[in-house]
């Protein structure tokens, strides 16, 4: 499993995690992560927010970009700014372009043990 740097620490726990199941070409990765280091800051930089990327442990062709949120209310304002940002649109559009085929995107928000 690769794990991109992140501007947070550790000390924290996410609430709300955002997986973005994604496909990049071989000969596209080393563009992919060049373009994430440049992202990530952007995309941490409002704060309670953690980028990571996973490599799936079989297809090499295969990442998981997990965004990690401290609380709904940072997920919610974030949602928004990809949205209604213009530099978050730019950086959407290159990230797209260097995906394989569209991302799934899924929403997963931590769930209580006790009833």
């Amino acid at each position: 499993m690769a794990v991109m740097d992140s501007s947070v620490g550790d000390s924290w726990r996410a609430t709300v995690c955002l997986h973005l199941r994604i496909r990049v070409a071989t000969e596209r990765q080393a563009e992919f992560r060049s373009f994430l280091r440049e992202a990530i800051p952007f995309y941490e930089a409002p704060g309670g927010i953690r980028v990571r990327l996973l490599s799936n442990a079989t297809e090499s062709d295969r990442f998981i970009e997990q965004i990690e949120y401290i609380d709904e209310h940072t997920y919610q304002q974030d949602d928004e700014r990809t949205r209604s940002d213009p530099t978050m649109a730019q950086f959407l559009a290159r990230w797209r372009s260097l995906l394989g085929e569209p991302p799934v995107v899924e929403v997963y928000r931590e769930a209580p043990l006790a009833p």
